[in-house]
């Protein structure tokens, strides 16, 4: 039996001018009719903000479509399907920012990387579509971030990759929290035990894919295993090797995501030898089993394996 052909899926991408981290799309060009003649999605290398001014229509995210006017805004992570229509006989008004998140931050911050991990997590664990009535200080942020770009004064690049993060930061703070902060530690016993746990969490990241085992961390912050699920417990609320395993999870996820790769593979890839023990804790941690997972329309970046990718330079 032949295979069933798959829909058509483009990939706009774009090159950052010289040692930018963002660039912007404005202007009367972007005042147009949208999308109407072309019957596929598309998606990009960059995560992609864009603000309407004026028109409507709708946005299709995934497989979600959204009614749109003058004053919404979305916030769309990189390898994200979407497309914008325009109302038929319309033309509707929108300027884009396009954002390398990872080189923003690495630009910007000398936060632990256990922050900055966890921030680009939540900026990329889903695409935001809402109302400047809505999240009101993030359109006004949007909307600084533009007219800044727009006026191109001195220190304007500048002055809005720092409006570009406060943004950021404040789209991750309206998603879900990953962990649960600890209350009952010292202010200075708290700035010795956050540097400390944020370079095991990095540790842990990096060879979660052995067969680690809790001595082989003990051993790396030069603590005893004892002290090791202490300060877990106090700041994630959780042990050593349950964090070690939801990381695990986590990698597992993005796999079944973007590839099409067999789950043996990829429980051996993260880590678990034993497949009772992986599908264990993978439906601990979703919820669902590994295949049901994957499945999930929610998945955005698997809907892409479904489609014929056409390639093309953005506008």
């Amino acid at each position: 039996m032949a295979k069933k052909k798959r829909q058509m899926a483009e990939y706009r991408y774009y090159k950052m001018p010289g040692n930018a981290v963002f660039f912007a799309l404005q202007g009367e060009r972007w005042r147009q009719k949208y999308e109407r003649e072309i019957d596929f999605l598309h998606f990009h290398n960059f995560l992609e903000i864009g603000f309407c001014y004026s028109g409507s229509g709708v946005m299709t995210l995934g497989e979600q479509d959204y009614e749109y006017h003058g004053g919404d805004f979305t916030v769309i992570p990189s390898n994200y399907l979407h497309t914008t229509n325009s109302t038929p006989g319309t033309l509707s008004s929108w300027e884009y920012l396009f954002i390398d998140v990872d080189g923003l931050m690495k630009k910007l911050t000398d936060a632990p990387p256990g922050y900055v991990e966890q921030l680009i997590r939540r900026i990329n664990s889903r695409a935001v579509f809402a109302g400047s009535m809505e999240y009101p200080r993030a359109a006004q942020l949007i909307r600084m971030v533009l007219d800044v770009t727009r006026e191109k004064e001195a220190f304007s690049q500048e002055e809005a990759e720092g409006l570009i993060l406060a943004l950021l930061v404040e789209m991750a703070r309206s998603g879900e929290t990953d962990w649960k902060e600890a209350e009952g530690i010292g202010a200075e016993g708290r700035v010795h035990s956050d540097k400390l746990i944020f370079q095991i969490m990095d540790y842990i990241s990096g060879h979660y894919s052995e067969n680690l085992k809790m001595s082989d961390i003990a051993e790396f912050a030069h603590i005893s295993e004892t002290h090791l699920r202490r300060i877990f417990s106090s700041h994630l609320n959780m042990s050593p090797l349950e964090y070690l395993n939801r990381v695990r999870i986590h990698a597992a996820c993005e796999y079944l995501k973007k590839t099409d790769d067999s789950i043996a593979l990829i429980q051996a890839r993260c880590g678990f030898t034993v497949s009772s023990t992986f599908n264990r804790n993978f439906r601990r941690v979703t919820g669902v089993s590994p295949a049901e997972w994957r499945n999930r329309p929610e998945n955005y970046e698997r809907q892409i394996l479904k489609f014929r990718i056409h390639s093309e330079k953005g506008w």
